[in-house]
């Protein structure tokens, strides 16, 4: 139960929906009572009634007596009916109260789940997988609800109920009482292995489903690859393999959830039995009328599904408490990206590298090794190197997603770590190398940075960023959905869309991150025409393997293996005839052999 005690603070705030239904629970066992001691009533007063009647059987007022009979019973009858009724009526009441509990808590654990997710550094993304978040957001607080609604509902009326039927039980006739009670812990403890046993199986099945879904997903999402292959038959085969291992797990589901309703119809059978012998056997002798029979029978089932319920409360329970333990690995996570200062000011561009050092927390791999560089208000600087070099470590260091093992990051002369990370990254126009669009129109996509935009704003951006034109050929314009991860789009459109989403809030600082890449020389140069214009009036970055990109920049720097090899302008480089000479004939020369071939 330890790992629930967080939940006590939502218990707390919503305690007046949890007394209420603990009132409402407790009235309500008050009509379940009465009726059964009205039962009891009824049947000696039948009983006696009868005996007292056959002695005015031949006598001329006989039918007057039998009709003052039948109107006590049909009272009896209705006054059993209101209990019902109102005992109905609070049934209801009661999950009106704690299962609407639970359902605002559900909600609450939700939106402060992925508050919590959002604030977590990228490092925590790095080494978590995307369905282990999904599962503990939606499975695991799913099995903490029902913990919160059905077993907090199910054990108040177990602890309201057993305390007022067996205390009557036992003031009315002790051994009968110890006897109609004995099958129900035996039934309670069958519940709870025979429950456990469901919850294993079900959990079976459910990642059966689980990977018989992420099977077809991918079968569907590469079925251009399947055909081009020609493997649709042993994707079927390995379809069906999967659909059978999850119809075997479903009907050995089946079978144990077969065995669940027997065993409580038998051992409330066998309760009924000895109820009925035992209570018969003092109706012979005179100590009990058989009136107390029906009422034992009717108590006996009153308390069948609450001890039913136990052995199931006590799963839900188990299930929660690891479900809980798990959300609260991650609630317990902390964000080392914190701010010093939270400095919420507008900055000029002033970006200064000082003998920056940085280490991957989760791989501990030196990205960078001694970096130091110094950028003016509106500079722009090309960085330019093989992959693992260490180009797009800068790019998650300038927008603060970690912070570095050594030296020092300043923006306008202040550290990194003086500013709030929401003010400085609003100030930071990125553009990711690899792009995510989200499933939404294109405008939104592109005014997704910023709080508002008109929409000749969107469209200015977009002619920036040489996609206006394929964007007004779609049927709908700019009002375009997009798919999942934007698959509408090219590979080439959907980097100018986010090359438009990072210009279209009018940055400070603009960060490419290798942006270019997915697009072809034609389209490479007509964005690097655009971004002559954009990048002038604000600091930029331009991170790249190409280095065609490098024209733009006022300064050029080499990275290799985490090191500055060379720096300076493309010119000075160009003399200089190292490394970034070098890099620009081969892909100078592999550019002009495809054009010849094409």
């Amino acid at each position: 139960m330890k790992p629930l005690l967080r939940l006590n603070k939502y218990l707390y705030k919503y305690k007046h929906y949890l007394l209420l239904g603990i009132l409402f629970t407790v009235i309500s066992n008050i009509f379940v009572i009465i009726p059964a001691q009205l039962v009891r009533v009824a049947i000696d007063y039948v009983v006696d009634s009868f005996t007292f009647y056959k002695l005015f059987s031949d006598l001329a007022y006989a039918e007057e007596v039998r009709a003052v009979y039948i109107q006590h019973i049909l009272f009896f009858g209705v006054l059993i009916l209101l209990m019902a009724l109102l005992r109905g009526l609070f049934l209801f009441l009661i999950r009106q109260t704690i299962i609407i509990m639970s359902r605002l808590i559900e909600f609450d654990m939700k939106n402060e789940i992925y508050a919590h997710y959002q604030a977590l550094p990228l490092s925590f993304y790095r080494r978590s997988s995307t369905g282990d978040l999904m599962a503990r957001i939606t499975e695991d607080v799913s099995r903490v609800r029902m913990y919160l609604g059905p077993a907090i509902m199910y054990g108040i009326n177990l602890l309201v109920l057993f305390p007022l039927v067996i205390g009557y039980m036992l003031s009315v006739n002790v051994p009968l009482t110890l006897y109609s009670l004995l099958p129900l812990p035996i039934l309670s403890i069958s519940i709870y292995f025979v429950n456990n046993m469901i919850n294993e199986r079900s959990e079976k099945i459910q990642r059966s489903l689980s990977g018989l879904s992420t099977f077809v997903q991918e079968a569907f999402s590469g079925i251009r690859v399947l055909k081009a292959f020609v493997r649709e038959e042993d994707s079927s085969a390995s379809f069906r393999q999967a659909s059978e291992d999850y119809k075997d797990k479903s009907i050995r589901l089946t079978v144990v959830q077969a065995l669940f309703y027997p065993l409580i119809l038998a051992l409330i059978g066998i309760s009924t039995i000895i109820t009925v012998y035992v209570g018969g056997i003092q109706v012979i002798e005179g100590t009990i009328g058989y009136g107390v029979i029906a009422e034992f029978i009717l108590y006996v089932n009153m308390l069948t599904w609450p001890v039913t319920s136990l052995g199931w409360v006590t799963s839900i329970i188990q299930r929660a408490a690891a479900s809980q333990e798990r959300i609260n690995e991650f609630l317990d996570e902390k964000n080392d990206i914190v701010s010093e200062e939270a400095l919420d000011v507008q900055i000029k561009g002033e970006v200064r590298f000082a003998n920056v050092d940085f280490i991957y927390p989760d791989s501990g791999v030196q990205a960078l090794k001694g970096v130091s560089f110094h950028l003016s208000p509106g500079q722009s600087l090309a960085i330019i190197g093989t992959t693992g070099s260490g180009k797009s470590t800068i790019a998650n260091l300038l927008m603060r997603l970690y912070d570095v093992s050594g030296g020092e990051i300043q923006i306008d002369g202040r550290p990194i770590r003086a500013y709030a990370p929401d003010s400085l990254r609003r100030q930071i126009g990125f553009v990711p190398q690899d792009v995510f669009l989200f499933s939404d129109s294109i405008a939104n996509n592109i005014a997704f940075g910023a709080d508002s935009l008109s929409q000749e704003a969107i469209e200015q951006a977009a002619r920036d960023a040489d996609v206006y034109d394929n964007i007004i050929q779609f049927p709908k314009g700019f009002e375009t959905r997009l798919g999942e991860r934007g698959i509408t789009l090219s590979g080439g459109q959907k980097q100018r869309v986010s090359i438009a989403r990072a210009i279209a809030k009018e940055p400070a600082i603009l960060l490419l991150d290798d942006c270019l890449s997915a697009v072809d020389t034609k389209t490479e140069n007509a964005i690097l025409e655009a971004l002559k214009r954009i990048m002038k009036a604000r600091t930029s970055i331009i991170i790249s393997h190409r280095v065609s990109s490098a024209k733009l920049a006022d300064h050029v720097i080499v990275l290799d293996e985490g090191r500055i090899v060379e720096q300076g302008g493309h010119e000075q480089l160009m003399e200089a005839k190292g490394v970034y000479a070098t890099l620009y004939e081969k892909q100078t020369q592999g550019n002009e052999a495809l054009s010849e071939e094409s």
